[in-house]
């Protein structure tokens, strides 16, 4: 399982083959099946194989994190406000406005069953696993934002796949840079809170 040649397969398998069936009409139990698996993997790899520790990293560098997030996020705000005023109007905070408690549910629901999943696999598994295989930072980098927009395809929506590159570069260098799980699910669950706050929820899967 350590093998670069076993390695490579399974990042085919687990982040090009799985992702893409999944933009196929089939059963959604089946789906889920894949899904529950191809988690339960990606935890048995990281615990008993690579031997990782989900545990929260001392001494975290908690002030330089704010700061840097504040920063992209303050240009998100703008970008996707503007966005949303041009684009869909009636959409704007539609949700925090007129459902305030299906907000606050899915919110909470969003950032503690999703993002950290999707963080586990796609930001601790893939470097801890596939940082072997390319030795240039920037290419690993590249590679990781391409696959997460893959996992995204599913929405049959280019927009989404932008985004989520986009995304995923970000995520993808906070991680790089602080080898932290627990860093980057936050920088991740302010980002896609913000987008269902804002308005564009309904487009990246959120129920309205």
């Amino acid at each position: 399982m350590k093998s670069n040649t076993y390695k490579v397969i399974e990042l085919f398998l687990i982040f090009i083959i799985v992702p893409v069936s999944f933009a196929f009409s089939y059963s959604p139990w089946i789906k889920l099946a894949i899904g529950f698996l191809g988690f339960s993997y990606v935890l048995y790899v990281l615990l008993k194989v690579e031997n990782e520790k989900l545990k929260i990293t001392p001494n975290l560098n908690w002030k330089l994190f704010w700061k840097q997030t504040i920063i992209k996020f303050s240009i998100i705000i703008v970008l996707t406000t503007l966005f949303v005023c041009f684009t869909s109007k009636e959409a704007l905070f539609n949700v925090i406005l007129n459902k305030p408690k299906l907000w606050v549910f899915i919110l909470f629901i969003y950032s503690v069953f999703s993002v950290y999943p999707q963080e586990l696999i796609y930001r601790t598994f893939f470097f801890k696993r596939y940082q072997i295989l390319l030795k240039n930072n920037n290419q690993l980098i590249f590679l990781n934002a391409i696959l997460f927009s893959l996992a995204h395809i599913f929405f049959k929506n280019t927009l989404v796949l932008i985004i989520t590159f986009l995304g995923g570069l970000l995520f993808a260098i906070t991680y790089k840079n602080t080898k932290s799980t627990i860093l980057v699910s936050v920088e991740h669950a302010i980002y896609g809170c913000w987008l269902f706050t804002v308005g564009m929820g309904t487009m990246l899967g959120f129920p309205a």
